[in-house]
């Protein structure tokens, strides 16, 4: 699971690094997301942080409810608005 996550997350943060320009937002639609853990929660963090270097915005929406209560008990959910 580490390694997918590992290639999910460098897929995603050069394809959202890309689409934004300074000041702007990219749109992370989880909605798909049916199998996650921490490793998954990482990606989501990881895209972050690759949007706001850019000066962009990163919105998630669709983050499935089970999603919601994991990155509750880790305290990002703020991280996750």
């Amino acid at each position: 699971m580490q390694a997918q996550a590992q290639a999910v997350a460098h897929k995603l943060t050069s394809l959202l690094s890309a689409c934004v320009s300074e000041g702007n937002e990219a749109v992370l639609d989880a909605s798909a997301l049916v199998q996650f853990d921490s490793s998954a929660l990482a990606v989501i963090l990881g895209c972050r942080r690759a949007v706001r270097a850019r000066g962009a915005q990163l919105r998630i929406v669709g983050l499935p409810d089970r999603a919601q209560s994991l990155a509750k008990v880790y305290g990002l959910s703020a991280l996750l608005q």
